[in-house]
């Protein structure tokens, strides 16, 4: 603990809710205004560590600013709602405190409620004003936020006071529902679909639909989901191209591709519209030599080359990925050239990489 007459003691004390002692220390400084870490006042250290009686304290006998902002333009409402602090957040409102105040990205105290998934504070959030339809900087709004923590009865709550808000979308076209399925929220995604009227396969500005969402992220209870419940295509494409599998092999998820090849009967060679790469050249591409090994052992063509005549193991060189390219030469992939006479080892830097292809020569 800091000493007496110390600038950090006072904080420290609203940060413990030591109410008598930080009595005591402001009296002695005869000032509760003293600047604390990152422009906090001692409000928003109250208010973030749930310590109502000093809130009270602090704006009534010191007459200190409720909407006082720290540098990254947080209020202390939007500490108590951060945290879900029922009776510091119900304090504030009732004190005034503006309930839809924008911190730094345009955060208000709503959408950082809906990150703790505390319903009463959502709810007195709500009751005195929020609104849920506020964007923040990326485009996002409460639902989306909600979304994204997955408890279905915040988002029906949400959905009932503003029942058109499914069909929200952020900057870059994401809907709540693709948010839902990339996190692996079952119950949400359950509930959007039961909320709202999503198109099937509906597309962000990438081209991705919620199914390929789910499964590059290894949710394929959400994408079985949305197969038996939204009509979702396991052959969509992306603006690149790039169907589910390319997708889940891209981010080295072996079960999806595995779900994907043996119980949706997906091509394990099928190839992406632009460049023509298979998901072996993603899993190559990105060094993941489990899921290589999970393709190969489902059929893949080691010997396939994308539009430019590369194979996986231009990719797995390009990337210095010397565990993979050991893996495929040691699977009986062998060198060759692409379009521009390029053989896959000179595309080789590192001394790792390149002696893959010593022990290759050598065997």
């Amino acid at each position: 603990m800091a000493a007496p007459g110390d600038p950090r003691r006072p904080y420290r004390l609203a940060q413990e809710g030591r109410l008598c002692a930080l009595r005591e220390e402001l009296r002695g400084a005869g000032r509760a205004s003293c600047p604390g870490p990152a422009g906090d006042t001692l409000l928003h250290c109250a208010a973030r560590h749930g310590h109502r009686d000093v809130l009270a304290y602090l704006v009534e006998s010191w007459d200190m600013d409720i909407e006082a902002a720290n540098r990254d333009y947080k209020r202390p409402l939007h500490e108590a709602a951060s945290m879900g602090h029922r009776d510091c957040v119900r304090y504030l409102l009732g004190r005034g405190a503006a309930v839809d105040c924008l911190k730094k990205a345009d955060w208000t105290p709503l959408m950082m409620a809906c990150t703790r998934r505390n319903l009463e504070v959502i709810q007195d959030l709500v009751e005195h004003g929020a609104n849920p339809l506020l964007k923040n900087k990326d485009g996002w709004n409460s639902v989306h936020v909600a979304s994204r923590e997955g408890d279905p009865v915040i988002l029906q709550y949400l959905l009932t006071v503003c029942p058109d808000a499914w069909k929200t979308e952020s900057k870059i076209g994401r809907t709540p529902l693709h948010t839902a399925a990339m996190h692996g929220c079952l119950e949400a995604v359950k509930v959007l679909l039961q909320r709202g009227q999503y198109q099937p396969d509906c597309r962000d500005s990438c081209g991705s639909t919620p199914f390929m969402d789910a499964l590059q992220c290894g949710h394929i209870d959400v994408a079985r989901l949305l197969l038996e419940k939204h009509q979702a295509s396991a052959s969509a494409q992306d603006s690149l191209g790039a169907q589910a599998i390319h997708r889940a092999a891209l981010t080295g998820q072996n079960e999806a591709i595995r779900f994907l090849v043996c119980e949706l009967g997906t091509d394990v060679d099928v190839r992406a519209a632009s460049g023509h790469l298979t998901a072996l050249h993603y899993a190559a591409k990105e060094g993941h030599v489990s899921t290589v090994q999970v393709l190969l052992a489902l059929g893949a063509d080691i010997n396939c080359k994308d539009a430019r005549n590369r194979s996986a193991l231009h990719l797995a060189c390009a990337g210095q990925h010397a565990a993979c390219v050991e893996l495929l030469l040691r699977s009986g992939l062998r060198d060759s050239r692409d379009d521009t006479g390029a053989l896959a080892q000179q595309l080789a830097c590192g001394t790792d990489t390149l002696q893959c292809f010593d022990h290759s020569a050598a065997s």
